[in-house]
């Protein structure tokens, strides 16, 4: 069982959020007749929630390198890139006034890019060019709290960008209820879109493709340099793993329009996922910890509109008859996270039981004593289980983003 202090700290922390969720109803129904445009362009991160600064330089602490971008002037859809340092052996990968400064890779040191260019063998030149997976992250937060940029989010980007040297693009995208669905799902689809175009920018001005100066100053350096595309994984935490989903079910249908990124893996922690049938742990843990049954219910409520509301939704359970989109069979390897205290978690186990039923790669791993975003929740960060937990997707992913094979599965 959760300890005595993770008790007491659930009930105040479901009070605040049940009372937040209130108190954005009711603005939400305030303001129905207001700013259209305003709605449109949304909200990402709320203005009560703590978040942490982008981090230009390689921090000392864990080697990882942070910074913000706008990528829609028509919405509050934003990201924050993180980057992991070059290997420790290989300083010819910084930028040539670092590689002869006694202080480099200390904190506070100024990122500036690695320079392949600046390498004087062409088995150093091979190691320069090393391109890193990307892992497309969503947070959670019930589709209306949560940023990419909070200081929870920011810590386990950095830690699974450390564990799995991978660039982790989170995506701030559009919250409920100021935009409802499928403003966030879009936004997730429009990101991977926004990866393949600087994929393809980026190839088009190696080749001299004619890229004029304005498409050439939308480059963004470190997916165009360092990013690779073809190894590209899916991570949601809570309703981010529905997203997660819903963005991996689009590029399974019309792959060519996500052309050269390819979805190699998806890691669905703690989905949100519900239905109007309820399950065994839906009724055993309906007043579960931090999300219970009647809070999810409420934030449902503010993501769909009162016209197309159901608890059979597509974007909430993944099994609804008639849902749509490319068969389970193509699915790629999904992992599931389940935490043995949280209400949601047969309904993940259902849908990973029926992926695997068709032959896809599909573990669930199921953590003893833990409760919903054990992993990711600030609280809960530092403790073994979310270190084990990031460790364990770390070791999993692997099989599918490492360039020598599968040595790494279990």
């Amino acid at each position: 069982m959760p300890s005595v202090g993770v008790k007491i700290y659930s009930v105040f922390f479901k009070l605040l959020l049940r009372h937040r969720l209130q108190s954005l109803a009711a603005a939400a129904a305030a303001g129905a007749d207001g700013d259209g445009d305003a709605a449109a362009f949304g909200v990402s991160c709320r203005a009560d929630e703590a978040t942490a600064p982008a981090n230009p330089a390689f921090s000392a602490a864990d080697g990882v390198a942070s910074k913000d971008l706008h990528i829609d002037p028509n919405s509050a859809l934003s990201l924050r890139i993180f980057l992991p340092t070059p290997p420790p052996h290989h300083p010819h990968l910084l930028h040539p006034r670092r590689a002869s400064d006694p202080a480099a890779g200390q904190a506070g040191a100024p990122y500036r890019g690695y320079l392949p260019h600046a390498v004087s063998s062409p088995r150093a030149a091979a190691s320069a060019r090393r391109r890193l997976p990307i892992v497309v992250q969503f947070h959670g937060g019930g589709f209306v709290t949560g940023s990419n940029c909070s200081a929870s989010n920011d810590a386990f980007c950095r830690r699974v960008a450390k564990f799995c040297d991978a660039i982790v693009v989170a995506v701030g995208y559009r919250l409920a209820p100021e935009s409802r669905y499928p403003a966030a799902f879009d936004d997730g689809v429009r990101v991977l879109r926004w990866i393949a175009k600087q994929a393809n920018l980026a190839m088009m001005s190696k080749v001299g493709g004619g890229v004029d100066t304005f498409g050439a100053s939308t480059v963004e350096p470190w997916i165009a340099a360092h990013g690779d595309p073809a190894r590209c994984v899916l991570l949601g935490v809570s309703c981010g793993a529905n997203i997660a989903d819903f963005v991996t079910r689009k590029a399974v249908e019309d792959a060519k329009q996500f052309e050269p990124v390819k979805v190699v893996a998806q890691v669905l922690m703690y989905p949100f996922f519900i239905g109007s049938v309820p399950t065994h742990s839906e009724i055993r843990l309906a007043n579960s910890y931090f999300y219970d049954k009647s809070t999810c219910l409420l934030a449902w409520r503010l993501l769909l509109s009162e016209k197309e509301f159901s608890l059979d939704h597509p974007a909430a359970n993944p099994l609804a008859p008639g849902r749509g989109g490319p068969p389970l069979k193509c699915m790629p390897p999904t992992l599931t996270i389940v935490a043995e205290h949280d209400c949601m978690r047969d309904r993940a186990i259902a849908y990973s039981e029926e992926l695997r039923k068709v032959n896809v790669d599909a573990p669930v791993l199921d953590y003893k004593d833990t409760v919903h975003e054990f992993a990711t929740l600030d609280v809960f960060l530092k403790t073994p289980q979310a270190q084990a937990c990031a460790e364990d997707i770390a070791i999993w992913m692997k099989k599918y983003i490492s360039l020598r094979g599968h040595e790494f599965s279990y």
